[in-house]
């Protein structure tokens, strides 16, 4: 199963059982709002704080999931979920009350990854006969949090992103003729990223803080896998933005990678860049995960796509780290995800 320097290819394939996506009203209002398992109007989703809301977000998410899959708390061997709160505090609430054993994770945008990478080789190596893989973010609660609180009114800069109120969710099994029947989708290979730091300390401009440690990736899963680009219908990148999508590309051209006719990036997508004011884009854990829980595994269901490099990015930075004057190092992991 191991494969090249930092890839596995599971020679059986956990499968995508299931899917559910949420998302808030900007989200709603963008291209892609056809495609999330339901919109609230209400940021606040009930609650009287923007962290109470993200957590509230998390358990209608699971809610929807097991729902969808016709399954109970108690069907479930693990959750591994992440956030961008401090302590994972939107995960810590949200997924209280369903008595299923947590691996928390901290992967800042690239969460989601992490999250399908630890649960496809938890699934894969046996120890589970299904988990949950799920990331999430709050705009409200990101900001307060890493820049601003809301009430400041600060102008933000256009290489800035809009971080994206949703969460997504998956359910994945093992490889069985039972769950092959039912399955959405396969998860073949992973290729985990490495830490990237070119020195950015630009806060407001995450695509560039996070555009090297993509092409890292994404170089190292086509070597590791002995693949070209065209190997994949996309290669989607969680949140880099239109800035950080350039970049990504230039990169790669320059070790002779051509990516730009099947490149596609997350925070580009879900909002309307035209009529939202979301300057470079979207961002935030649940940028990739609502896209993937929607748009991507739909395409990959109907086999529209048959093969995706999926690629949530991340900025490992905090305030304090921010505040101390350091740089802001990047890093992605790359999920291949193939129709059944």
């Amino acid at each position: 199963m191991i494969i090249g320097e930092q890839s596995l290819k599971f020679e059986k394939s956990p499968y995508i059982m299931e899917y559910a996506s949420v998302c808030g009203h900007k989200e709603g209002e963008g291209p892609l709002k056809n495609e999330f398992d339901s919109v609230y109007t209400d940021d606040m989703f009930g609650c009287n704080t923007w962290e109470k809301a993200e957590s509230a977000m998390q358990k209608i998410t699971v809610n929807i999931l097991l729902r969808k899959s016709c399954l109970k708390p108690a069907d479930v061997r693990y959750i591994f979920a992440g956030d961008l709160m401090g302590q994972l505090i939107a995960s810590t609430f949200g997924l209280l009350d369903f008595g299923i054993p947590l691996f928390g994770l901290y992967g800042a945008c690239s969460t989601m990854g992490e999250a399908l990478s630890l649960g496809a080789m938890t699934v894969a190596a046996g120890y589970a006969d299904r988990i949950v893989s799920l990331a999430s973010s709050h705009f409200a609660s990101a900001e307060k949090t890493f820049r601003f609180p809301l009430e400041y009114g600060n102008q933000r800069p256009y290489s800035a992103t809009w971080t994206v109120t949703g969460c997504g969710a998956v359910i994945l099994g093992k490889n069985d003729e039972i769950n092959k029947i039912k399955a959405k989708a396969k998860i073949t290979g992973i290729t985990t990223g490495k830490i990237v730091d070119y020195g950015v300390k630009d806060a407001m401009n995450m695509g560039a803080c996070m555009a090297p440690a993509a092409a890292d990736v994404i170089k190292k899963n086509l070597e590791d896998f002995n693949y070209n680009p065209g190997e994949y219908d996309k290669i989607i990148t969680g949140d880099l933005g239109y800035i950080g999508q350039t970049i990504l590309i230039d990169l790669l051209k320059a070790v002779n990678i051509d990516i730009s006719k099947n490149h596609m990036d997350c925070g580009i997508e879900i909002f309307d860049s035209q009529t939202q004011d979301t300057h470079a884009g979207g961002s935030g854990c649940g940028c990739s995960a609502s896209v993937l829980c929607g748009h991507i595994l739909n395409k990959i269901k109907t086999n529209e796509w048959k093969k995706v490099l999926f690629v949530p990015t991340g900025a490992l930075l905090s305030t304090i780290s921010f505040n101390e004057g350091q740089s802001v190092p990047g890093i992605a992991h790359a999920v291949i995800i193939e129709s059944k």
